[in-house]
């Protein structure tokens, strides 16, 4: 087995993704940005959902020149001052009576203001900086940066990642069941685990509850402490 406790995980970089994505960064002791494979149109890489009205809708970072045959990192977003004040005051619209809304409106606006020039780097801001608010103390790497592995495929590369890393356990969300094979991680000591989020129930105004939203929508309506413990509500299996 291997000597190392080391638990690892890695997922693209999501635009301020939804609570499971910070669960599977709370199990895990080091996170890997997953940026260097092909960028996937209609997925988070570049958007997610928030409450408005009462019903979910897309808040959308526009990029340039889209492509699922570019890898993530090499994909600019296309903000400027006049769509950056359009995304502000969407958000404001739609979370403006919260009651966390005067402490979390800063962090979305630190990284819509960002002058990072890549959805990638764009994306990772919007998760550390929310790790950060929450106190969330985490070692977060980048794939592009970190591994030389590119001519590897599937689970074969993140494999590789895990020997690089030292890593005993891998955890993915529970949606890679068809992806991965225990069998396969066993054969070089490595545990293969699956992360299945507990969407808990918290007030939206007083809509009916929507779920699955952006943590955005989490963080409006729960104090850090209690924003925590929602994330706290999981199961690995």
């Amino acid at each position: 087995m291997q000597s190392s406790s080391l638990k690892l995980a890695v997922m693209q970089p999501y635009f301020f993704p939804y609570a499971g994505y910070f669960q599977l960064i709370m199990e895990a002791d080091t996170f890997v940005f997953y940026d260097d494979v092909n960028f996937i149109t209609g997925g988070w890489i570049n958007r997610n959902r928030i409450l408005i009205d009462g019903e979910a809708k897309y808040l959308t970072i526009p990029c340039r020149k889209v492509s699922q045959n570019k890898l993530i990192n090499k994909i600019d977003h296309d903000l400027d001052d006049k769509k950056r004040a359009k995304l502000l005051n969407k958000v404001k619209s739609a979370y403006g009576n919260a009651p966390c809304f005067k402490r979390v409106f800063p962090v979305f606006e630190e990284v819509i203001g960002s002058e990072c020039s890549s959805i990638a780097g764009l994306a990772m801001l919007s998760i550390t900086k929310v790790t950060d608010y929450l106190g969330m103390c985490q070692n977060f790497k980048i794939s592009s940066h970190s591994y030389d592995n590119r001519d590897l495929r599937g689970s074969d590369r993140i494999l590789d990642i895990c020997k690089q890393e030292g890593a005993s356990v891998y955890v993915n969300p529970a949606g890679g069941w068809e992806l991965y094979s225990k069998t396969e991680f066993g054969k070089y000591d490595i545990e293969l685990q699956f992360l299945r989020p507990e969407l808990t129930e918290y007030g939206q105004f007083k809509n009916s509850f929507v779920p699955g939203l952006s943590i955005l929508d989490v963080l409006m309506f729960n104090p850090r402490r209690a924003a925590l413990k929602i994330l706290k509500k999981y199961t690995v299996v």
